[in-house]
């Protein structure tokens, strides 16, 4: 058991060591996915949405969490940082 946890040690350094990343940040996919795939569930957009979609569900959440109708600022921060992340991948698959 001890000569098995030992390469599998071995193994774990051996990948940060080539790939400069741990054998589960390899598994858990890329991070930007994961931040594209989370800012969609927060705005309620599908993966074909499109500029004005992005826009307007922006509009409806900021609408909703805005501190003047009960909300947080960090929420208003959150929806901010969601459509600019999302306009980002817009305008990169654009100019592509």
């Amino acid at each position: 058991m001890v000569k098995l946890l030992t390469i599998v040690a071995l193994a774990c350094v051996a990948c940060k060591l080539l790939a400069g990343r741990w054998p589960w940040e390899l598994l858990a996919g890329d991070p930007r996915d994961r931040n594209e795939k989370k800012a969609r569930n927060l705005l309620g957009l599908s993966r074909d949405a499109a500029y004005d979609d992005v826009i307007e569900a922006h509009r409806r959440l900021i609408q909703k969490v805005h501190p003047d109708r009960g909300g947080t600022n960090e929420a208003v921060h959150e929806a901010n940082a969601a459509r600019d992340l999302l306009l980002a991948r817009l305008s990169d698959q654009r100019d592509s």
